[in-house]
């Protein structure tokens, strides 16, 4: 689980890669490998100002690891939901998947952005996030320590990824703006469901660290379920510490017909 997993400089073959994450769902086809996906985008034309070599990058190293894990289960849903969602919802979507690929970018959201949104501060600065992976270094979440090169690299990678998703506000800058964030309703119920199918018992699902993405302890993911509820998505039943929930659709697939029917 990401939980375990070394910190890496992935980020650095595509941040959040939004747009170009659009495009490849749109060619990937269930059962696709990175390689043949690779051919595919080459041949659509629709990548015409990126090399070929960067083009494999971005597909091997950045979308196959967030999207093609779990025999593409992320992708295909992905490819269902962008026919509807706004792309403001989709990337959420990402940031979840993206993550998971790069604890690193997880644990940056969890113990820098939310901590300083919490605390009322308006922006972030790359030395924000420098400190954060000189401390990651410190506690040896890494293979082996980083050259200042790229200790310097990854800390604007975190801060670009971030402004990707619509954490910070765009641009190329050493300093940006906190923006307001918050969970969107096709999101909370695709993460609910993907937690719970994933075998993660009710009580436990509403402590898990993806939540805390979106800066959701436990009682805030408990709301943002009753209003889940309100659509039929599921149903909640909570009496104390105890909650149990109903899941009304047996698979992820299932829930993503339902949200794409808004």
């Amino acid at each position: 689980m990401a939980a375990t997993m070394r910190y890496t400089t992935q980020l650095g073959a595509g941040l959040g890669l939004v747009d170009e994450t659009k495009t490849l769902l749109d060619l990937w086809t269930p059962g696709m490998s990175p390689s043949r996906l690779h051919q595919a985008a080459l041949e659509s034309g629709d990548f015409p100002t990126v090399s070929a070599r960067r083009l494999r990058n971005i597909i091997v190293e950045s979308f196959a690891p967030r999207y093609l894990v779990s025999d593409g289960a992320p992708a295909r849903h992905l490819k269902t939901l962008s026919r509807v969602l706004p792309t403001a919802d989709l990337s959420q979507l990402m940031l979840i998947f993206t993550s998971r690929a790069n604890p690193i970018l997880g644990d940056f959201i969890r113990q820098v952005y939310w901590v300083r949104y919490g605390a009322g501060d308006t922006s972030l600065t790359n030395e924000d996030a420098r400190a954060f992976v000189e401390r990651a270094i410190d506690d040896g979440k890494m293979l082996k320590r980083w050259s200042e090169k790229t200790v310097s690299r990854v800390s604007g990678y975190l801060t670009g990824c971030c402004a990707d998703y619509g954490l910070l506000e765009p641009g190329a800058k050493r300093s940006r703006r906190i923006l307001p964030f918050r969970i969107a309703a096709p999101v909370a119920a695709y993460l609910a469901y993907d937690l719970h199918l994933a075998g993660i018992g009710d009580n436990t699902l509403l402590s898990h660290a993806d939540w805390a993405l979106f800066g959701l302890g436990r009682e805030d993911v408990l709301a943002e379920l009753k209003r889940l509820s309100l659509q039929g998505l599921l149903i909640v039943q909570a009496a104390g510490d105890v909650i149990r929930i109903s899941w009304t659709h047996p698979t992820q697939e299932a829930l993503c017909d339902v949200l794409t029917q808004g």
